[in-house]
């Protein structure tokens, strides 16, 4: 799977309910950021838990969200930000 989304792109974790092993924590779905960088693609580890070849490889980036958006009581600096690396399939564009 090729990467769709560059540094500075706005974007959205996907808020959906899954079940099993999922590499997206939940505190971030739904939450908006931008990409701070493409890291990469690599086989899936949410197929790859259950015995799965990982296939198609999935790009990765490091998504970096305000603080104070992700937690709404967080106390610091309102530029404080969070990064996570979340793949392609878990990201849509803001539009």
């Amino acid at each position: 799977m090729k990467p769709i989304f560059k540094p500075g792109a706005s974007v959205i974790v996907s808020n959906r309910e899954v079940d099993g092993h999922k590499r997206t924590p939940t505190y971030i779905r739904g939450k908006s950021g931008v990409i701070e960088r493409f890291c990469g693609s690599f086989r899936n580890p949410e197929s790859l838990a259950y015995g799965g070849d990982g296939l198609p490889r999935q790009p990765l980036y490091r998504v970096r969200f305000l603080q104070s958006h992700v937690w709404p009581e967080y106390q610091g600096s309102f530029t404080d930000t969070v990064d996570i690396e979340i793949y392609q399939h878990w990201l849509e564009p803001v539009s």
